[in-house]
């Protein structure tokens, strides 16, 4: 993902969430709200997919080809770390 097609992502992402606070601020239905919610948690999934697609093609590919055994460990430890988190 090219840093324009992120940022063009997020900035859609945002307006989204604005969105949805005027939704809460003119007490629209809940499902409506919710529903609007879930479409933002998938936007979001997605750039975090993306990224996350970047981060191993480069940075992790980067300290492969290095020859770093140090580096390696670390970038294999982030990426391990973060996907315990998902």
């Amino acid at each position: 993902m090219t840093k324009t097609s992120c940022l063009s992502r997020l900035k859609r992402i945002e307006g989204q969430v604005r969105g949805i606070g005027r939704m809460v601020e003119d007490e629209r239905y809940c499902i409506d709200i919710v529903t609007q919610i879930q479409a933002v948690r998938a936007a979001l999934k997605k750039v975090e997919e993306e990224v996350l697609k970047d981060h191993v093609s480069h940075c992790v590919e980067h300290a492969i080809q290095s020859g770093d055994a140090d580096e390696q460990r670390e970038k294999i430890a982030e990426l391990m770390q973060v996907l315990g988190r998902l």
